[in-house]
């Protein structure tokens, strides 16, 4: 019996081995350059982890890999010993090489050692990103996993990222995000090379951020009545109703996300968004809008009128306190911009207040556009007095640009073509790409929100026009407003796998991406998301539905795929289809006499793999008019 299973376990360790050298190396985001060795690195208890430098960072990064090591694999790595054989040694180069930069590295792995080389400790986090992807994908599990020979291929790889930029914005107004819920989120984007969280931190639906001198914003402007349901459809506050959604981070919070960030090489960029979406500032102190109303924090509710949620410019006390409120963001977060906002001021109030009107005509100022260029070179001159440069969104450009402003291109590419045409630093993320709240699926399936970007167009994406010199071009970031995301399971689902195409448009050589290589990466990496137990969609495997008039009152269909090689089978006649029914050859369909719904599934290998739409020809018909 002891031989039986004996035998049986050298089969089982033989299968695995087996397994893992046979593993392809399949890295998100690209590396520059990529070359297969021969063999395999195994992790095992007496694998080494040594440090070779000054730089007090590298033992904080050796911490973190041998803590993170440890929850998965169960191995408790040393951190002191030889690096000639079984370890993993970072070292910084004692000469710089221009190549890398501040953020690349090199890594180097054969069957006795790990290497990680590079000139900055950022490099080496980044190293340690591709190292763990090269791990089998049980290495992201939050549990100790067993039966798991945790071998690494050999390869040589250098690397190094395209753009220094390479963000992604979570809103915490419109729906209020824990902590906790940060802490996971900045793991999340770490592990794909991100290096900024962008915190959308004001807006009309909550206030989230202690300012100590201004009590009454988190004290009125971080809370209001809860509603559940689809965004934009709730009642507004009832009389005397209580407020009871909402939260805030308190400044000690808020150091510990930044420094938590900080040893992940992310840095957090705040939003306080003024002068519009300023509802929960108004809100709280009403004497700084042009009405001076009382106005509820906005539920996200549907509402009959235009509320006054823009700031007003002709008011000295709107500066005095956005003076306090930009003293103490400034001291809190040490990245070197502050996001003002600055995007969608409805200008109607300003036409016809008095003190905005007195401002126009002390300042000399033609027309309400001008006024809000005013307004944003007057938020320039706090912010750099204050030490920090000023980004907003690329309504800022309306008026006329501050001096020194770094423009958000969200409306398009022309917002930020003109701002680099000015000689003005640009992050390129405009919606059709980068708005990672819009619909990723066709809407018969995916929950309620607006709008579309799939999976390719965010990995067609290119954030340097031709007509522009790129060195203007800072990056890019996907943005997930959370209108329609009210948890971070919703908001993982919605990022991810998008989160990983736009990783590689921001990190790796334009010369480097390939859409089919890169879906073959992204599905060996659902199993890490698996793993990890991260949400995630798979709406880039289901059909996809385009409608066209081929004659007056006549309308023809065409099938596809994201995912390429799927095989798509649809019927007409109400029934749901499978491997058996009608396969989709390519050719336009029309609909039969009598026919009213279409159905649509796609299969792999002959199993589905994507979800059923069912589709009506007056849906459909509504698709052609919406365009």
């Amino acid at each position: 019996m002891k031989k039986i299973f004996l035998t049986l376990l050298i089969v089982l360790l033989s299968a695995s081995y087996a397994i893992s050298q046979n593993r392809e190396i399949k890295i998100i985001p690209e590396p520059v350059d990529v070359k297969p060795g021969k063999g395999l690195f195994t992790l095992n208890s007496g694998t080494v982890v040594v440090t070779e430098g000054k730089d007090t960072r590298l033992a904080d990064i050796r911490q973190w890999f041998v803590q993170r090591l440890s929850v998965s694999t169960g191995l408790k790595l040393k951190s002191s010993g030889k690096a000639e054989k079984n370890a993993v040694v970072f070292s910084l180069l004692q000469q710089a090489d221009k190549t890398l930069g501040e953020e690349g590295y090199y890594l180097e792995v054969s069957p006795s050692l790990v290497k990680i080389k590079a000139n900055k400790p950022a490099g080496i986090f980044y190293g340690l990103q591709t190292l763990l992807q090269l791990l089998p994908p049980e290495v992201y599990s939050q549990t100790p996993v067993s039966g798991v020979i945790w071998t690494v291929p050999a390869v040589q790889i250098t690397d190094y990222p395209r753009f220094g930029w390479r963000g992604i914005l979570l809103d915490v107004s419109r729906h209020f995000f824990s902590k906790e819920d940060v802490l996971h989120f900045i793991d999340e984007i770490a592990q794909y090379k991100y290096n900024l969280l962008h915190l959308h931190l004001t807006d009309d639906n909550g206030w989230r951020i202690e300012i100590k001198s201004l009590p009454g914003l988190t004290q009125f402007g971080a809370w209001r009545v809860e509603r559940t349901g689809r965004w934009g459809t709730f009642t507004p506050p009832l009389v005397y109703e209580p407020t009871t959604y909402g939260g805030f981070y308190t400044q000690d919070d808020m150091k510990e996300i930044i420094a938590y960030a900080s040893a992940r090489f992310v840095n957090i960029l705040p939003e306080i968004d003024v002068p519009a979406h300023s509802l929960a500032l108004i809100a709280s102190y009403p004497n700084l809008s042009c009405t001076k109303k009382q106005y509820p924090v906005s539920p996200g509710a549907r509402t009959e009128e235009i509320q006054d949620n823009v700031l007003c410019v002709g008011n000295d006390s709107v500066f005095m306190v956005l003076d306090k409120i930009f003293t103490e963001v400034a001291e809190l977060f040490p990245f070197e911009y502050i996001h003002i906002g600055g995007d969608e001021a409805y200008k109607g109030f300003w036409e016809t207040c008095p003190l905005c009107r007195k401002r126009m005509d002390e300042e000399h100022l033609k027309n309400v556009e001008e006024l809000q260029s005013y307004f944003v070179k007057r938020m320039e001159k706090m912010l750099k007095a204050k030490g920090k440069k000023l980004i907003g969104w690329d309504e800022i450009l309306e008026g006329g640009l501050a001096p020194e402003a770094t423009v958000m291109s969200w409306r398009g590419m022309q917002g930020g073509i003109e701002a680099a045409r000015m000689n003005h630093h640009v992050v390129m993320t405009p919606w059709a790409y980068c708005y990672l709240d819009l619909y990723q699926g066709d809407p018969l399936i995916e929950p309620p929100t607006y709008g579309s970007s799939r999976l390719s167009v965010a990995y067609s994406f290119e954030p340097v026009p031709d007509s522009i010199d790129p060195k203007y071009i800072l990056g890019g970031q996907g943005n997930l407003w959370t209108e329609s995301v009210p948890t971070l399971r919703h908001a993982e689902y919605m990022v991810w796998p998008r989160a990983m195409a736009l990783s590689e448009v921001y990190w790796s050589p334009k010369s480097r991406r390939n859409w089919d290589v890169f879906v073959s990466k992204m599905e060996s990496h659902f199993s890490r998301l698996d793993a990890a137990g991260i949400n995630y969609s798979r709406s880039a495997y289901d059909p996809v539905i385009s409608v066209r008039w081929k004659t007056w009152g006549h309308f023809v269909v065409t099938l596809s795929t994201e995912v390429p090689g799927l095989d798509i089978y649809y019927t007409f006649d109400d029934t749901y289809p499978d491997q058996h029914s009608l396969k989709y050859d390519g050719k336009e369909l029309s609909f039969p006499m009598g026919a009213d719904h279409l159905n649509v599934i796609t299969y792999r290998n002959g199993k589905p793999i994507g979800r059923m739409i069912r589709i009506s020809k007056e849906q459909l018909e509504e698709r052609i008019r919406g365009n």
